[in-house]
């Protein structure tokens, strides 16, 4: 037997049809026949900005999530939307929720923030030789701009007070392109 067998999609069942996420429920089957369901989780993706005003720091925001009812502290990031390219949205989120606008712009990785259940694919950009302008939060959205140097924000993901993914990914792809 093959150490991976594709999978087929016979059948689909739409759950629910959202403004950020879709869900459905896929019916695979193998190439030996064997049948299994999968939950999974549409996302049109999202963009990650790693914003460094200087070589030492980065820009964080602290904000409250419903989800996991707590406040964290993240690299800014947002949704793509439908028919928007990343780095338009990248540029878009990080004025958005920071007040910040870059020069120079990098693509640092596309990564996957939960692949066994969900399709969004994240765009992770370094921001640098930024300028500060002015927050344009959504009505819904409330957030503290941070800024800590690249130690003090490390320090936060080994004290437990940094728990976001993306947000430690991000701090890690700083650190290995130094």
């Amino acid at each position: 037997m093959a150490l991976f067998t594709r999978q087929h999609t016979y059948k689909t069942k739409r759950i629910h049809e959202g403004h950020i996420i879709n869900l459905r429920v896929d019916y695979l089957r193998n190439e030996d026949g064997k049948e299994v369901e999968r939950e999974l989780i549409e996302h049109n993706g999202g963009v990650v900005i790693i914003c460094r005003p200087d070589e030492k720091s980065v820009v964080l925001i602290k904000q409250y999530r419903y989800s996991v009812d707590e406040l964290l502290y993240e690299l800014p990031a947002g949704r793509i939307e439908i028919g928007e390219e990343h780095l338009p949205a990248a540029q878009r989120e990080l004025t958005e929720e920071t007040g910040y606008v870059a020069k120079a712009w990098k693509n640092l990785a596309n990564i996957y923030s939960a692949p066994g259940f969900c399709n969004e694919m994240l765009y992770m950009w370094e921001a640098s030789d930024v300028t500060l302008t002015e927050q344009s939060l959504d009505d819904d959205e409330e957030a503290e701009v941070v800024i800590l140097s690249l130690t003090e924000a490390w320090q936060l993901v080994a004290n437990g007070t940094i728990k976001d993914a993306k947000t430690v990914a991000g701090l890690a792809l700083i650190g290995a392109n130094k």
